[in-house]
C-alpha cells in the first residue's frame, strides 16, 4: 500500500501549485510527523518553529512552504507549496481513497426501509439501520448500522452518515456532509413552561437545517426549533460532544471544538470558532470572525471581530481561593473607591494632593 511521490505531486497540482524537488519514483509507504518520519515517509513542514526538526528529519519527502525551499532541499526531497498544512490535507485524503476504498452500494437484508422513502442510485444502508416513511435518500449516500432516518427527513448526495446516528422527523442535511457515530439531529429542544410548581412542556414544532459540506461529530446533539429552524450553514464543523440549542443559527465555516455549548436561539456569525468546553449563552449575537477562547462563557453579545477569552487563570488551590475571595469583595471596593473619588472631587486642589 504505497504511493509514488510523482502521484502524489500530480494529485495535488489539480488544486494546488506544487513542485517536486526530488526523485518521482520514490516510494512513499507513510505519512508522518517531521520528528517520527523514517525514510518512507511523507511529512510536512508548516510553522516554522519547527525548522530545526527539518534539517533532522529522516522524512523521504517534506512537504515545506516557498520560505524554506533551500532548507529543505539541503536535506534531501520536498514539495513545494504556498500552505503545507493545507496541501497535508489533501495528500491525506488522496491517502484514504488509496488505501480503504469505499465497499460497493449494498442495503443489508435487516435494515427496515419504508416502501415511501426514496433512495436515489448509490446508496448504501447498513445493518439495522431504519428509514422512515416519506424519506428522502440522495445520491451515493451512505449510512451506518444502527442509522435512524425519520419521516419526511432528506439526507442530500454524496454524505455519510456512521453508526447509530439519529435524523428525526423533517430534518434535512445537505450534500457531502459527515456525521460521526452516535449524533443525534432534530432531538426536542429544551423547552418548558413553569406553571404552579411544575414545568408544562412546549412541543418544538421546528426542525434542523444543515447545509452543505458539514462535519457534525461523535456523539454531538443538535436540537430542532421550538417554532423556527435550527440552522447550521455551509462549512460548518462540530467536534464531539457539541450541543447546540433550539433555534440557534450557525454561519458558514464556523468552527467548534469539544464539549462546546449554544445556548437556545443564540446566533453565531460566519468564520468564527469556539474553543473547547466554552459556552455561548442564549438569544446572544457574535459577529463573523469572532473567536472564542477554550472554557470561556459568553454571557454578552459580541459584535465586533476578534479573540476574547474570559477564564480565571489556573493557579494552586491556596492562592486560588486567596484570589477568588478578593474577587467575591470587587463590587465593595469599587462602591467604596467611587465614595472617595466624590468626596476628592469636592475639595480644594492643594488638599486632594495631600491626599
Amino acid at each position: 500500500m504505497t504511493l509514488r511521490l510523482g502521484d502524489i505531486v500530480q494529485v495535488l497540482q489539480a488544486s494546488v501549485a506544487a513542485e517536486l524537488l526530488g526523485n518521482p519514483d520514490v516510494v512513499v509507504e507513510r505519512l508522518s510527523t517531521l520528528e517520527a518520519a523514517g525514510p518512507q515517509d511523507l511529512s510536512f513542514l508548516s510553522n516554522p518553529r519547527y525548522l530545526k526538526q527539518l534539517a533532522q528529519s529522516a522524512a523521504a519527502c517534506v512537504l515545506v512552504a516557498p520560505s524554506a525551499r533551500e532548507a529543505a532541499t539541503s536535506r534531501g526531497a520536498c514539495i513545494v507549496v504556498d500552505d503545507p498544512y493545507h496541501a497535508f490535507a489533501l495528500i491525506t485524503q488522496l491517502w484514504k481513497r488509496h488505501h480503504f476504498p469505499e465497499a460497493p452500494p449494498h442495503i443489508h437484508p435487516s435494515a427496515c426501509v419504508d416502501p415511501s422513502a426514496t433512495l436515489a442510485v448509490g446508496v448504501s444502508v447498513g445493518a439495522f439501520a431504519c428509514i422512515a416513511a416519506g424519506a428522502m435518500i440522495g445520491e451515493g449516500v451512505h449510512l451506518g448500522a444502527h442509522c435512524v432516518i425519520g419521516e419526511r427527513a432528506h439526507v442530500g448526495a454524496g454524505s455519510r452518515l456512521a453508526a447509530r446516528v439519529t435524523v428525526a422527523d423533517a430534518c434535512r442535511i445537505g450534500e457531502r456532509c459527515i456525521v460521526h457515530p452516535g449524533a443525534v439531529i432534530g432531538a426536542d429542544g429544551f423547552g418548558f413552561a413553569p406553571h404552579q410548581g411544575q414545568w408544562v412542556k412546549i412541543e418544538q414544532l421546528g426542525a434542523v437545517q444543515i447545509g452543505n459540506d458539514v462535519e457534525i461529530g461523535a456523539n454531538t446533539c443538535i436540537d430542532r426549533g421550538a417554532l423556527r429552524d435550527t440552522v447550521l450553514e455551509d462549512g460548518v464543523k462540530l467536534d464531539n460532544l457539541v450541543q447546540i440549542g433550539h433555534n440557534v443559527r450557525v454561519g458558514k465555516h464556523t468552527a467548534m471544538a469539544g464539549c462546546a455549548g449554544v445556548a437556545g436561539s443564540a446566533t453565531i456569525g460566519a468564520h468564527c470558532t469556539v474553543g473547547g468546553g466554552a459556552i455561548v449563552l442564549g438569544h446572544l449575537r457574535l459577529a463573523d470572525h469572532v473567536h472564542v477562547s477554550a472554557a470561556s462563557v459568553v454571557t454578552r453579545s459580541i459584535l465586533k471581530p476578534g479573540q476574547y477569552t474570559g477564564l480565571f487563570p489556573i493557579d494552586d488551590n491556596t492562592a486560588w481561593e486567596k484570589n477568588a475571595a478578593t474577587l467575591k469583595q470587587l463590587h465593595a471596593l469599587r462602591e467604596r473607591l467611587k465614595l472617595a473619588e466624590k468626596l476628592l472631587a469636592g475639595k480644594p486642589a492643594h488638599l486632594q494632593e495631600k491626599t
